[in-house]
């Protein structure tokens, strides 16, 4: 059979948004595949992971990757996708909902990875098929191929008609669809769905289009064979129709899986992969077995202990290999060309590696940017924790792509970066119970800033004396307010030797010393300094007098300039379906944000990019409510604008939380 591989595994990636029952359909497939259905599985729990299941049907063996689908969750899938040989993106039998899948087709679509469409929930749809595939098809660039034709009984859909076979089914709830005729009262429906099907197969191929306009009805074998073709091209996009937890329609997408998933070759030539070598799916850390490789054989089977070149060009050694049939790890003398497996104790390896097996260093496949939209402040609740807090973090950092850790130099804070607050929320479990270490979290402090409104003159003096040597230094300064943006500028205008040279800096450095906290909390920003005059005495006079001496007189002047709360407002660029523009432009305006202007996102028919301006504080919740108003498709990346005067009570609730650490 042309397409169908022997010796090697097939890895199929489901996928598809939240809630449409991805899980459901693995479970379902594999006791489709097994023959012992089990009607009525249903989404134990929500994906938060990739997760690799085996299948055996009909002689062939298929690795299938369950991957997440909520966004907050979804750069788990990142590095799987690319890996994959065929995805199934699983959606909801509700054309309202179609806009749900367009971010997984419009991956699939980059990476150029084949995939079939799997309409779950049938027996739950309320439109037809063809209302279904139009709400759909302005969401992918290939044509969407409908392979079936359901059968309806009153409001309720019993069966489909396949239309390259021609041959009817009846669902039956636990076991195979039963074979039966094609209903006579939806003959012509079904010629029509089938000529339609075969017009769209032959905007590819030539000798099918003549054929069809000399009313030549083409052989079954040429039509499944452009079929396997077109989809293993990524030209069209099948479209199957089934319910996951009935186990209807399964046993007929495993056949089309069967016949049409491309060979593993195809998908390590597309990734790069030259010669016998694997493509590292994931990283996680495993207890006593360490940090873990889920890899992808590639090319050939790969042996226990085979060497590999990393992407970085080091080389490292397979020192254990781990089969991942049911869920288990168990060790394993060699993975067969296709499978995906764990491979233990080889560093320093990371995600998106192409490991080769004899060949030169293969550039790290890399996965779209996925920018960090909430945050969490934490800190270990014991002190002697912090050391274990660390390696913790980075592990998870490594496994994670959607996560990172930053250390605030200002507020001294720990902050996790995340896609969401279930993210976060997640990362915090984890710390508890894979790692052992408590913390505590909340919002992170706002990173205010204050500035001045009006200069002033101020001499500092410092004398202090001990037995032997005293201290001394005067100094008289002026500051004044700099633009928005500008920081900090000091000037030196000291002339007949008042300040010697070598203590100038020193003054510089106490005016710095003076302003990482001003009079209202608040480091200090867009100041001039000039110093202007000053005294020193030829004995006690040194480098830490003037510098104290700086510091005085900064400090004294500062809260006579007309000190000013400083607000840092991030610009953002928000993506988001067209229809959700107006309910973002509301929130942004409840939020004391300002539009910028809007437009649509280039190669996203039906969606929009627009530019805000938010302040940090109120863009700290802001992805909970985007989310919200957005069925969980919008998103944004955000990044630091400029700094805006507060005033009012805002500026008042900062300076008072501010003040006890004054």
């Amino acid at each position: 059979m042309p397409g169908k591989s022997t010796n090697s595994v097939r890895c199929i990636a489901v996928t598809g948004p939240t809630g449409v029952g991805k899980t459901s359909l693995v479970q379902g497939l594999r006791s489709a595949a097994t023959g012992a259905f089990q009607s009525g599985a249903s989404e134990a729990h929500q994906s938060v992971e990739i997760d690799v299941k085996a299948i055996e049907f009909m002689g062939d063996h298929y690795a299938v990757i369950d991957t997440p689908g909520a966004i907050d969750f979804s750069a788990d899938m990142d590095f799987a996708l690319p890996g994959a040989d065929l995805a199934i993106v699983v959606v909801d039998a509700d054309p309202a909902k179609a806009v749900l899948a367009h971010p997984f087709l419009k991956e699939l679509e980059r990476l150029c990875v084949p995939r079939v469409l799997f309409v779950n929930k049938i027996d739950q749809a309320e439109g037809g098929a063809r209302d279904l595939l139009e709400a759909f098809q302005p969401f992918s660039t290939a044509p969407l191929v409908a392979r079936e034709l359901p059968i309806w009984r009153g409001d309720k859909i019993v069966g489909f008609v396949d239309l390259a076979l021609e041959r009817a089914y009846v669902f039956r709830p636990g076991r195979p669809s039963e074979r039966t005729d094609i209903p006579a009262e939806i003959a012509q429906i079904e010629a029509d769905a089938r000529f339609h099907m075969l017009e769209q197969l032959a905007d590819y191929d030539d000798a099918l289009m003549e054929q069809l306009l000399s009313d030549v009805v083409p052989p079954t074998d040429a039509v499944f064979a452009d079929l396997r073709r077109e989809t293993q091209e990524g030209l069209i996009a099948p479209v199957f129709f089934g319910a996951a937890s009935q186990g209807f329609g399964l046993r007929r997408l495993l056949k089309s899986l069967r016949h049409d998933t491309p060979d593993p070759k195809i998908a390590a030539a597309r990734l790069g992969l030259e010669g016998p070598g694997a493509y590292v799916m994931k990283i996680t850390h495993s207890g006593q077995a360490g940090k873990i490789a889920v890899a992808r054989a590639l090319n050939a089977p790969l042996q226990d202990s085979a060497e590999l070149t990393l992407s970085d060009g080091s080389r490292g050694r397979a020192s254990a290999l781990f089969s991942l049939r049911d869920g288990a790890m168990k060790k394993a003398p060699q993975a067969a060309e296709g499978e995906v497996v764990a491979i233990g104790k080889l560093d320093p390896v990371a995600r998106g590696d192409l490991l080769s097996a004899n060949a030169p260093a293969r550039p790290r496949v890399v996965a779209p940017a996925r920018f960090p939209v909430f945050q969490l402040a934490i800190a270990t609740t014991d002190r002697k924790d912090d050391v274990r807090l660390s390696g913790a973090l980075s592990k998870l950092v490594e496994e994670d792509p959607g996560l990172s850790v930053v250390h605030d130099p200002h507020s001294n804070e720990v902050l996790l970066l995340g896609q969401g607050e279930p993210h976060l929320r997640l990362v915090l479990d984890h710390l508890k119970k894979r790692f052992g270490v408590e913390v505590t979290s909340g919002r992170p402090a706002t990173p205010y800033r204050e500035t001045i409104r009006k200069g002033a003159a101020q001499r500092g003096r410092h004398k202090k004396q001990t037995g032997g040597h005293g201290q001394f230094a005067d100094v008289m300064i002026e500051i004044k307010p700099l633009a928005r943006g500008e920081g900090f500028r000091f000037v030196d205008k000291i002339t007949g030797g008042a300040v010697p040279r070598q203590w100038i800096p020193a003054v510089e450095q106490g005016a710095r010393d003076a302003m990482e906290k001003g009079p209202l909390g608040f480091p200090v920003v867009d100041v001039e300094v000039t110093l202007v005059d000053g005294a020193f005495h030829a004995v006690d006079s040194s480098e830490l007098a003037f510098r104290i001496a700086g510091r005085v007189a900064m400090s004294e002047a500062l809260p006579g300039c007309d000190p000013v709360v400083l607000d840092p407002i991030e610009k953002l660029i928000v993506y988001t379906p067209s229809w959700g523009t107006p309910k973002i432009n509301s929130a942004v305006s409840s939020r004391n944000g300002q539009i910028l202007g809007f437009e649509t996102r280039a190669d996203w028919p039906g969606w929009d990019q627009i530019e805000v301006c938010l302040s940090h504080a109120e863009r700290q919740d802001f992805i909970s409510e985007l989310r919200s108003l957005t069925q969980g498709l919008a998103t944004f990346h955000a990044s630091f604008s400029h700094m805006a005067e507060l005033s009012g009570r805002r500026a008042e609730e900062a300076i008072k939380r501010a003040k006890p650490a004054h």
